[in-house]
């Protein structure tokens, strides 16, 4: 049976959620920080990089923007991606999908450093996952979809749950959270092949 999901109420509940979580640490004298890469001027790029900034400032983070010409090489992102790990003020880091042509987006992913790593794309991260390790990051769709299921009372536990795609962006991370102890569905992955 088809359930209405109010996306706005579970928002506006999140976003509660992290300005209490933002205050706290402020109070300890602890600004967190986000710097998000953008290499190239790809238009949905661009989009989704404004929402994330536009966000950063609504929740009073410290953010930084870096927008780099479609031209920059793979020496100068992997030294931009180098000083951001160095950079103490800098808890996270968001290299933006899909790269120019030149660029090799895994040496990209490796170069993060895990600990700012808040995609979820760098090696480690994915084994943590896949290890049930909940000390790693998680890609952000896949743990927002089961954020929703949650807040609708959606019960997972023996439920038989198809996933659509096999991208490391939202399908795998979705099927290896649904299949954790805890959460505990019985998945099927639907693929191009399938």
């Amino acid at each position: 049976m088809a359930k209405l999901i109010d996306g706005r109420a579970i928002a506006e509940r999140v976003y509660a959620e992290l300005r209490d979580e933002i205050a706290s640490l402020k109070s300890r004298g602890a600004t967190p920080g986000l710097a998000v890469v953008l290499v190239g001027d790809d238009p949905a790029s661009r989009a989704y990089v404004r929402a994330k900034d536009k966000m950063c400032r609504e929740l009073a983070l410290y953010s930084v923007k870096l927008e780099l010409p479609a031209t920059t090489t793979q020496e100068e992102l992997l030294a931009q991606v180098d000083e951001l790990n160095r950079d103490e003020k800098i808890h996270g880091i968001l290299v933006q999908s899909p790269p120019p042509p030149q660029i090799d987006e895994v040496a990209i992913l490796r170069a993060l450093d895990p600990r700012k790593d808040v995609d979820g794309f760098h090696p480690l991260n994915v084994a943590k996952l896949a290890l049930d390790d909940d000390t790693g990051f998680v890609p952000c769709t896949p743990l927002g979809c089961l954020r929703l299921l949650s807040e609708t009372g959606v019960a997972l536990s023996g439920a038989n749950v198809a996933v659509l795609g096999r991208s490391m962006i939202v399908g795998k991370p979705m099927a290896l959270l649904l299949m954790r102890k805890g959460i505990d569905a019985t998945v099927t992955v639907i693929h191009s092949r399938t």
